[in-house]
């Protein structure tokens, strides 16, 4: 996979100050394998898991660290454990587990990811899913037990950029 020059992630001081000495770049950290990570970070296995696993999302094209940390939230660390998803259930889940809908924009980045991790296809980005979304929104709605609630009368101003 190709990796992109700016990526961001959660790190602490004192790991920022690990990669610096060992003159590692944060977007190179995708390159290692999550153990490697725990000796470079000074970290335990599961945060390694996590800073692993958002360097790879963010190397999908057009997704940033907010999906990024969307996708561990839900509990996803690896493109195999998204190869083959339902875009529409993972939307579904994720809209239950924050308690209200989301920008239809964030199910097209279900959409993007998980095309990107049965394909590995780099040309695509999250907007070229929109159509495909409607259509299958026109078919099938959303599911009665979708939250009432939209993202922006939850989270305001601070909401809009997801």
């Amino acid at each position: 996979m190709k990796t992109k020059a700016n990526i961001k992630l959660p790190l602490t001081a004192a790991e920022k100050a690990n990669l610096r000495q060992q003159k590692i770049k944060m977007a190179d950290l995708v390159n290692f394998a999550t153990a490697e990570l725990e000796v470079l970070l000074n970290a335990s296995a599961a945060r390694a898991r996590e800073i692993h696993a958002l360097a790879t999302f963010q190397n999908i094209p057009s997704i940033g660290i907010k999906f990024a940390e969307d996708l561990v939230f839900l509990g996803f660390y690896t493109l195999d454990e998204l190869k083959d998803k339902d875009s529409a259930k993972l939307i579904d889940t994720y809209e239950q587990k924050v308690g209200y809908w989301v920008d239809p924009c964030v199910e097209d980045q279900f959409r993007l990811v998980v095309h990107f991790a049965n394909t590995f296809d780099t040309t695509k980005a999250w907007w070229d899913f929109t159509e495909e979304r409607k259509m299958f929104r026109a078919e099938h709605g959303y599911p009665k037990s979708r939250p009432q609630k939209a993202w922006f009368e939850v989270l305001g101003n601070e909401g809009t950029n997801k």
